[in-house]
């Protein structure tokens, strides 16, 4: 299964929660944002997963599926992968802020697993200060202060780039849900391990 959302609902959400009317704007041009990725950038696979760390079936994801994937086809060198997030309200949102943080790739990695395995207490706090403590305290078991947490959650710059090139990247990509997954270009739904490791098997020819 995976979670829908409507562009204009999601939009309204983080305009809502940021303070501010301008996230909420159509923009002519997509800022360039850092994307974060794993493996073998010139391995013969590539897979791109859009999801939000508020989702239960994304978290689903990465606990049942994505430990075995990474294992046996990104740090074999047969996928490149790539993690682009979609956002469904503001705790989502300041997640992934809180993940691009530090602008390192693997510590980018090492947050996303922490805040899909305490999604359950962070973004079901009940308010927003609930939630930002739980954001606040996901930073710190990672090793990242309150005060650079708090800092980095309050770039609305950022933000609102950040906002910007997720619609942009949902509109191409034509993602309704999430967790969806584009694989060589060909969107893909949420699918067990079993389903994927046999459909990139018979793409490497295995």
């Amino acid at each position: 299964m995976t979670t829908t959302f409507t562009r204009r609902a999601a939009l309204a959400l983080m305009a809502a929660s940021a303070g501010s009317a301008a996230l909420a704007q159509d923009s002519t041009e997509t800022p360039v944002v850092q994307e974060y990725a794993l493996g073998d950038p010139n391995a013969p696979i590539e897979v791109i997963e859009y999801a939000s760390f508020t989702c239960p079936h994304c978290a689903r994801f990465h606990s049942d599926v994505w430990p075995e994937l990474k294992a046996n086809f990104i740090d074999t060198g047969k996928v490149h992968f790539i993690f682009r997030p979609v956002y469904f309200d503001g705790p989502g949102l300041w997640a992934d802020m809180l993940a691009r943080c530090t602008g390192d790739n693997d510590k980018f990695f090492g947050i996303a697993d922490i805040l899909f395995d305490r999604q359950a207490e962070w973004s079901r706090a009940g308010s927003q200060a609930g939630v930002a403590a739980g954001i606040v305290s996901v930073g710190k078991q990672a090793g990242i202060d309150e005060e650079t947490v708090l800092a980095c959650l309050q770039d609305n710059d950022k933000a609102q780039a950040l906002v910007t090139a997720f619609q942009a990247n949902v509109e191409r990509d034509k993602i309704q849900g999430t967790p969806s997954f584009m694989i060589d270009g060909v969107l893909t739904d949420n699918m067990s391990y079993a389903s994927f490791a046999q459909l990139l098997n018979e793409k490497l020819g295995e």
